[in-house]
């Protein structure tokens, strides 16, 4: 069985990822798997096809512009699926679902659209996470809303989106399969803490370490957990807050933070794939998300062991955290009672 996949996910294209390890372990499942990834000529890639594995196969669309992503990735599936048919699977439900429609059409093959944000909060389309987002977002809803019903299968991260497509979209359950962004837990467990790793040794200015991972985007809302950090120094001036991760609004909260004077309390630190001694180290794990389809440094923090503090959002009720609202005295009180824990212990 072979299986043509449409991704957004330019990790891929990097050696050391977890996301062409993903890949290259989950083409074990099949006897051949081909991935056409979204990429500007301007990512500068070297050839036009890349050989991962014996059996999986990556090719950017290395296209001109962001408008000629679908067309591309059109012109390269009819390349691949010219010789046989294939299973088509396509990683979100919006410009990688359009392009795997078109070709499901073109070649009659089934076809599998997979959600992996919550499409159905009504965050996605705020304004509170800017007008440009909010405006694509909008746009991606519409053709969401398009292509769903039209697909014969749908694959989704979490029951909250389950429960959406059912009730907002009228899909039938027999449609929809709930397969959550698998993890491993034994790796995690397992992983090492060096020096270099562990907050405690590498931060020993604190008594009480916070700890947020994942892309610095507006969705993420880490404004919020800074907007929070702030309170929280007032009650203890020893308590840390490290945010891993790098994104659009990385200068923006750096200027938030230098304003609020916290730049003894506050560090950032750049994306690394392996958290995992980072997540046994700490106190606490934040997430103040407006939506999330899954919520992975949630899933790890939770299978390490380590208390999360987070918005109502992706399948954190299922992780067992302790949830909140987009509210900055109910993410001090939480963290206050994890304080005082700490320091009577």
């Amino acid at each position: 069985m072979k299986l043509l996949m449409i991704s957004t996910d330019r990790k891929i294209f990097e050696e050391s990822s977890a996301g062409r390890a993903r890949m290259i372990e989950y083409g074990k499942n099949y006897d051949e798997l081909h991935i056409i990834v979204f990429v500007l000529k301007s990512y500068k890639l070297q050839v036009t096809s890349y050989k991962l594995s014996d059996n999986v196969w990556v090719y950017p669309t290395k296209s001109f512009s962001k408008l000629d992503y679908v067309f591309d990735a059109i012109r390269l599936g009819k390349k691949i699926l010219g010789s046989e048919n294939y299973q088509l699977t396509c990683q979100d439900p919006f410009e990688c679902g359009l392009a795997g429609w078109r070709l499901a059409r073109k070649f009659k093959i089934p076809l599998e659209l997979q959600i992996h944000t919550d499409i159905g909060s009504p965050y996605f389309t705020s304004l509170k996470i800017g007008w440009r987002l909010a405006f694509l977002n909008f746009a991606r809803w519409w053709l969401a809303k398009f292509l769903l019903p039209r697909a014969d299968n749908i694959r989704v991260v979490s029951t909250r989106i389950k429960n959406f497509l059912q009730v907002r979209l009228k899909i039938t359950e027999n449609k929809i399969e709930v397969r959550p962004i698998k993890i491993d837990e034994k790796k995690i467990l397992g992983a090492p803490i060096l020096p270099e790793n562990d907050l405690r040794k590498k931060y020993p200015q604190f008594d009480f370490i916070a700890l947020m991972a994942g892309r610095l985007e507006p969705e993420k809302n880490v404004s919020l957990a800074i907007e929070v950090w702030r309170e929280v120094v007032k009650k203890s001036s020893r308590a840390g807050l490290i945010i891993v991760g790098s994104g659009s609004l990385l200068n923006d909260l750096k200027l938030q933070a230098t304003s609020y004077k916290l730049q003894a309390n506050l560090i950032f630190e750049p994306w690394t794939e392996n958290l995992s001694a980072y997540y046994k180290t700490a106190n606490v794990l934040l997430n103040t998300s407006f939506y999330e389809g899954y919520g992975l440094a949630v899933a790890e923090a939770r299978a390490a062991g380590l208390p999360v503090i987070s918005t109502d959002v992706g399948a954190v009720r299922d992780f067992g955290c302790q949830t909140v609202g987009f509210d900055i005295k109910d993410f001090v009180d939480h963290i206050s009672i994890l304080l005082i824990d700490k320091i009577s212990g």
